[in-house]
């Protein structure tokens, strides 16, 4: 292991994370932040978070003095591994240290501790959205100048901070190495020149998403500040709000089809956007994923758009559907959250909980699918499930016709890698293990207080879990029950908390950057 090498590039990703943080500073004043008056508390907090930074990257950088240049699959796991571990680590200064209120118990203000400024920093930087802040637009317990650093976790994690790195520093020959490591989905190869050109290319495309929806919302109502949090929960697949109501508390129309847009752009391959923007827009429509996605969503939406009609309003006395205006609510709510669980955004206009179970049932199947490779959403992917369900068909198969030699094709050629096949299926058997274990961990370490004292059934405890696990893991947020569209992560114990961002990081990096680090081995040198 190049440790030093190792330490050199943390450094690096170290003072990017301060350099985001002075962004928000602007926010503490009330010609920018929109409030009543400055934060010192909030500006202080970040002014100190962000010595933090500039101190613990100037110790990595002494460490990593002299380090050689070249760079192994190795080392490029360890950084992107121990990147995201230390950007959760440093994000959450500017929580503690604002002495942000998450919640009161009694009518006593409770401030976050460590457990909950490294949930919501996690939550933030692996763009899943979930929160313990029960109150976001009291500007007493939550400074404006901190709620922009919260979404702006969201931006910086949104493509993932590796990539950024790549695409703003370069890093020759290790960009690759780096790339393959955090890109997501299961194409990742290249050369280095090409991966940076990717890199590049990714970075250019998601900031001029976010600065042509931040226009579009402040034209649609929202405030400067508003648009900006709003666009990076988008375009990030994250999903945090400026308002307790999420985007529903804006109650426009406009808004939700904007957000439902640019969601699905969000959830798109960025490589077929860029070629969309070349001319070449077969490329997008003839793509197997990108339809399979559009489709699961088509049929989703369709489904429950039906189930909500059909359960709540049903037929009236003269046998006629419901009004026009009732069929558009259930369209637009139904397309609103199915793109939005999908995509892992988050985002509610409706709460899905109140749903029927068919319903609610569907919108948890569709927590295990995600966005497109190459996308910022989370997930399992669309490709994975496609490739899965080849794999499994040529198995079955193979069961009965064992001489037959049959190659998997993904766009009529034959796929050549031979370990992709097995790196499917334990991907997803690995995803399956991981979210039995958690949830039996979760049921076995929240007491039933928890459910008690939210007003919840104490009955519901094993599904909640199950649903806070596989949110959590899958980078989604919001689940049903205790932790629903109208709830929040506040209730749960400090050690669950820290169980939900450890899923979170291991949802964010495909696992495997994650779970080396607790490996010994891989820690030895060569």
């Amino acid at each position: 292991m190049n440790h030093r090498l190792v330490f050199l590039l943390l450094s690096k990703i170290t003072w990017l994370i301060g350099l985001t943080m002075a962004f928000s500073l602007p926010a503490a004043w009330p010609e920018v932040g929109g409030h009543s008056e400055f934060e010192s508390h909030g500006f202080y907090a970040l002014l100190s978070s962000i010595a933090i930074c500039a101190f613990t990257g100037g110790a990595l950088r002494f460490l990593g003095r002299s380090a050689p240049e070249t760079l192994y699959r190795k080392e490029a796991m360890a950084i992107v591994g121990l990147s995201w571990v230390l950007a959760t680590v440093l994000g959450a200064f500017p929580f503690l240290l604002a002495k942000v209120v998450y919640t009161s118990v009694d009518g006593v203000e409770v401030p976050m501790g460590i457990a909950e400024s490294l949930f919501e920093s996690q939550s933030g930087f692996s763009t899943t959205g979930a929160t313990i802040l029960t109150d976001i637009e009291n500007e007493k317990w939550v400074p404006r100048c901190i709620l922009f650093w919260r979404s702006s976790t969201h931006f910086l994690g949104g493509l993932g901070i590796i990539v950024l790195f790549v695409a703003v520093l370069g890093q020759g020959s290790a960009g690759k190495a780096l790339m393959r490591a955090e890109m997501p989905g299961p194409s990742k190869e290249g050369s280095h020149e090409r991966m940076q050109h990717t890199a590049l290319i990714f970075a250019a495309i998601y900031c001029a998403l976010n600065l042509i929806l931040t226009l579009i919302l402040k034209l649609e109502g929202m405030t400067w500040f508003e648009s900006l949090c709003h666009a990076f929960g988008t375009m990030a697949t994250g999903g945090f709000s400026t308002l307790n109501g999420s985007l529903g508390g804006f109650e426009s129309k406009a808004i939700e089809y904007t957000v439902i847009c640019f969601m699905l752009l969000a959830g798109t391959n960025f490589a077929l956007l860029y070629f969309s923007l070349l001319g070449k827009p077969g490329m997008l429509f003839s793509d197997p994923e990108w339809r399979t996605y559009t489709g699961i969503i088509v049929l989703s939406t369709l489904i429950v758009m039906g189930m909500g009609i059909w359960v709540t309003t049903d037929f009236n006395a003269q046998g006629d559907l419901s009004s026009q205006e009732e069929v558009e609510t259930a369209f637009r709510d139904g397309l609103f959250q199915v793109v939005a669980i999908i995509t892992t955004t988050g985002f509610g206009t409706a709460d899905f909980d109140l749903w029927n179970n068919f319903s609610r049932a569907l919108l948890i199947v569709l927590m295990f699918v995600g966005g497109c490779a190459g996308s910022t959403g989370g997930g399992m992917k669309v490709i994975r499930h496609i490739l899965f369900v080849k794999i499994l068909s040529r198995e079955i198969e193979h069961s009965f016709h064992p001489s037959v030699v049959r190659h998997i094709r993904l766009k009529g050629e034959p796929l050549t890698d031979p370990e992709l096949p097995h790196n499917i299926l334990v991907y997803f058997g690995l995803v399956a293990l991981i979210f039995a274990v958690s949830t039996q961990v979760l049921v076995g370490i929240e007491p039933d207080s928890t459910w008690v004292d939210a007003g919840q059934p104490v009955s519901n405890k094993l599904v909640d879990s199950a649903s806070a696990v596989a949110a959590t893991l899958h980078n989604i947020g919001p689940g049903i029950g205790i932790v629903g569209p109208t709830q929040n992560y506040a209730p749960f114990s400090a050690q669950s908390k820290l169980l939900f961002t450890f899923l979170m990081m291991l949802g964010r990096l495909e696992l495997f950057a994650v779970l080396v680090l607790i490996v010994p081995s891989f820690w030895r040198d060569r």
